[in-house]
């Protein structure tokens, strides 16, 4: 059983989570003890004798199950970290426990009655902005799932859940499965020409690891990506590709086609039981973007701006290949291929000539740095709480007056038990409770090429951009300043989370930012101008197939949500197919499909949100133009966006809080203008 106080927390330093004193067996009686002690917690608000007030009902629903929350994002997160068979086992057997107990909060008649008392009488209480917030969160979390529904139908709403809840688990349980199944083992060196020398050393490193002879590649993004990149034998890079691209999709045990399709229909069944057209309608009602009719304007108006250059892209690097390597078609395995060749040409810019500044450890050291600047942070690495594997680091941080303010996780290299990509999440959140000021615990999840015999972990100028990506939403995190647990952090708009992510990857572009931590690895030398020059001119760089291939990606999504008759969808690849016509440029691949590997929709909770990536970016382009204009380290800026942003949280509507930093709504222009696509 894992030991943990209500009062004191996990007895350990900071509160943090005692990974090495937990065992997988612990995990199922310590969910069924904590969904216990939860339901006590919700009978003793239901059953408090005095009326209904604020804090006897709201308030204390939101601080109720806090052990539970706990061991869930523990268990949770280690499933998507450094899962294994046996977490796999429970996360199926316990998935459907939370479904159930979620419903039997909000579909708990006497529960609503005392939320719907106080929410009916919210103008008499002279509430604050973030007590309304939460009082409103509190009572849309029961009518948004069922509360007003007859008995009959919450039946079938909890049926639903949790069928969903442990279809989207398979999902990824498969989607892992595949990646950690394919391997492409080659024994002739002649196979790697083209391939940079770290990632030659790479692979043989892996192989050497299990015991085989060559060098082994994985579909795991270190692996895949420079394979992709730089191989010149078009052959394998069809295979890898290929591999990569079917994954969910062979009709075997591993297949995810009938999922996609359950998955999308109980969906849309939810919705319509609880008053939606679609499941986009419903998910889109708590979103900036309000409704599916908005999403597809704001895709198609960018789409509208990037089709023509993409055209325009795509052709050059058709003729680019052709005249180079008598190229009659281009396909899906040549387009990383043939852009690294062109950008090389046309930029003399070659990730390879880059990766030596930046090394991991002076990037992490760079992202601290800026932070430091920025918004007053000092990270210190310790090494007296828990790790749940050795590559993890861990860090201590602090303001500029020595207070605490958060811990941080960090995990860079990829694993078998460890989900490709990249993400932050929250082992503690932030809140305030009798007065005390509990701050959080926030981790940094990625997949960087590990270190070789010979060389360090060198990263790729699209690695560097994603470890400031997740340092950003880490920050939201870290910066927390809220009440309530349930409004804290990146607990904001699906579509404004973003933000603070995207917007953190502009400092890699910035010359004063990269003479803090570019450096040689070998000499210390910092990055060359012409380089950072370089970089910036190439950030634009077939911007407008980028721009596509995003969109098509939200488009896909939509198709699937916001579609009023799901269950005509008899096959997954002709309505992908489909869905992809107006933002197609490769042939299509009949073995591939993308729908069932699209983990962000189908497992995480990106769906009917995948177009929040571009939305953001607006946010993000608007936001970065009032730095530029200030400068990019300048601390009034800064102090706004720290204090109207990072550390509100979801207290108030996003756009209020973005007005009250910029001081107007954001611009599309921003964007259009920095992606080089408006004249």
């Amino acid at each position: 059983m894992i030991e943990y106080s209500s009062i004191n927390g996990f007895n350990t330093p900071h509160n943090t989570a005692p990974f090495s004193k937990i065992k997988d067996e612990d995990y199922l009686p310590s969910f069924k003890k904590a969904i216990a002690d939860a339901k006590t917690e919700i009978d003793n608000i239901v059953e408090n004798s005095k009326a209904p007030t604020f804090e006897n009902t709201i308030e204390a629903l939101d601080f109720s199950g806090e052990k539970l929350d706990r061991i869930s994002s523990i268990f949770f997160n280690l499933n998507s970290a450094e899962t294994n068979e046996t977490i796999q086992k429970i996360a199926q057997e316990v998935s459907p426990l939370l479904s159930e107990f979620s419903n039997d909060i909000t579909l708990n008649e006497d529960l609503f009655k005392r939320v719907k008392a106080i929410y009916d009488s919210k103008d008499s209480l002279k509430l604050t902005t973030e007590e309304q917030t939460l009082l409103d969160k509190k009572y849309k979390g029961f009518s948004r799932n069922g509360a007003n529904l007859p008995e009959d139908k919450k039946e079938q709403l909890r049926e639903i859940d949790k069928k969903l809840s442990q279809l989207k688990l398979k999902f990824g349980e498969n989607v892992l499965a595949e990646t950690n199944k394919f391997e492409m083992l080659l024994t002739d060196e002649a196979d790697l020409s083209g391939l940079p020398e770290g990632a030659k050393e790479a692979a043989k490193q892996l192989a050497e690891s299990k015991d085989k002879e060559g060098w082994l590649f994985t579909l795991d993004y270190p692996s895949y990506i420079p394979f992709v990149t730089y191989a010149d034998n078009r052959e394998l890079r069809k295979k890898l590709s290929l591999a990569a691209g079917s994954k969910g999709f062979k009709n075997d045990d591993l297949d995810n086609q009938a999922i996609v399709l359950d998955i999308v229909k109980l969906r849309h069944e939810r919705a319509n039981l609880l008053g939606y057209k679609t499941h986009a309608h419903f998910v889109l009602e708590e979103r900036m973007a309000e409704t599916p009719e908005n999403v597809q304007k704001f895709l198609n108006e960018i789409l509208e701006k990037a089709k023509p250059a993409a055209g325009r892209e795509f052709t050059a690097l058709e003729n680019f290949a052709k005249d180079l390597d008598n190229i009659d078609q281009l396909q899906k395995w040549d387009g990383a291929y043939y852009s690294e060749k062109l950008k090389q040409k046309l930029f003399s810019l070659d990730d390879e000539k880059l990766k030596p500044y930046f090394k991991l450890e002076n990037v992490i050291d760079g992202s601290f740095k800026i932070a430091e600047k920025l918004f007053d942070l000092h990270f210190e690495e310790i090494d007296i709480i828990d790790k749940y594997h050795e590559d993890v680091l861990t860090y201590k941080v602090t303001d500029s007056k020595g207070n605490f303010v958060s811990i941080l996780y960090a995990d860079y290299f990829p694993r078998p038990g460890k989900r490709n990509g990249a993400w932050m999440t929250v082992y503690k959140p932030q809140y305030v409770k009798d007065g005390e000021n509990s701050r959080p615990h926030i981790s940094v999840v990625c997949n960087f090429t590990k270190p070789t015999k010979t060389k360090p972990s060198l990263l790729t100028f699209n690695e560097v951009t994603t470890l400031f990506h997740e340092f950003g939403h880490a920050l939201h995190g870290m910066l927390a300043n809220t009440t309530y647990p349930s409004l804290s952090g990146t607990s904001v708009y699906w579509d404004f989370v973003e933000l603070p992510s995207q917007v953190m990857e502009n400092w890699c572009y910035e010359k004063e930012a990269l003479e803090l931590f570019a450096t040689h690895y070998e000499t210390g030398e910092v990055i060359p101008m012409d380089l950072v020059e370089k970089i910036k001119e190439s950030s634009t760089f077939h911007e407008g197939m980028q721009t596509l291939r995003q969109l098509s990606f939200g488009l896909l999504d939509m198709s699937w949500h916001a579609s009023e008759a799901p269950e005509t969808i008899t096959s997954v690849k002709s309505h992908e197919a489909n869905a992809f016509e107006n933002t197609k440029l490769y042939p299509d691949v009949a073995e591939n499909c993308m729908s069932t590997a699209f983990a962000h929709i189908f497992q995480g909770g990106y769906s009917s949100g995948y177009y929040s990536y571009k939305w953001a970016e607006v946010l993000d382009a608007d936001a970065f133009e009032y730095f530029k204009e200030e400068g990019v380290f300048n601390k009034t800026v800064a102090d706004k966006f720290k204090n109207n942003v990072l550390s509100q949280g979801g207290t108030e509507n996003p756009m209020t809080l973005y007005k009250r930093f910029r001081g107007a709504e954001p611009k599309p222009e921003a964007l259009l203008k920095r992606a080089g696509l408006l004249k």
